[in-house]
């Protein structure tokens, strides 16, 4: 298997987990809620974890806005900055105005786009490094002044890191607090 390969496996492997093991399982009536009275809730990671994919490979990789732009007024999120989901630690005041299908809709729109585009890339293209700053500025609305962690983090980074670290790496991290949050709840299907 090489890399390429790897890759796209590994983002239908992780996407699975995510709908198959928390979306399908928890109800929509339990997303809000937080596992033990404290802690991130399944909004807060689904939406965390589609802003960082979404701007890996939409905004910075690609040189197009991120879909939140298109979703964000249905997700009721018009009135926040353009750095809303972002953090690790949840914004609850955000987190708890988005509705489900909203947020299924935009996490399922960015793990369609990051499929199609990875599907036909090659594995030479993953040495590229892209302009990360001015793309998070220009593109995302998203100032090195106000997120320096992001464009530090981001900054000199190829291709390759941007698929390797925020789109799986940080993606299988959620998902598998996800799986957690799933299982506080009493909801593990084993």
């Amino acid at each position: 298997m090489d890399l390429h390969d790897w890759m796209t496996a590994d983002l239908a492997s992780m996407r699975s987990k995510l709908f198959d093991s928390v979306v399908k399982i928890v109800p929509t009536s339990r997303w809000h809620e937080q596992a033990d009275g404290a802690g991130s809730t399944i909004t807060g990671l689904l939406l965390h974890l589609a802003r960082h994919q979404d701007l890996a490979v939409n905004t910075v990789i690609r040189n197009h806005e991120p879909l939140f732009t298109e979703h964000r007024e249905a997700l009721g999120l018009a009135d926040f900055g353009p750095a809303v989901g972002l953090a690790e630690r949840e914004q609850r005041e955000a987190t708890a105005v988005v509705a489900p299908m909203p947020l299924q809709e935009y996490v399922t729109a960015v793990f369609d786009r990051t499929a199609e585009w990875l599907g036909p890339l090659g594995s030479m293209a993953l040495g590229i490094e892209p302009n990360t700053g001015y793309r998070l500025t220009n593109r995302a609305g998203l100032d090195a002044d106000e997120l320096p962690w992001l464009h530090t983090m981001w900054a000199g980074k190829q291709l390759w890191w941007f698929v390797q670290w925020p789109v799986l790496g940080h993606g299988h991290a959620h998902v598998g607090e996800a799986i957690s949050i799933r299982n506080r709840f009493g909801l593990s299907p084993f």
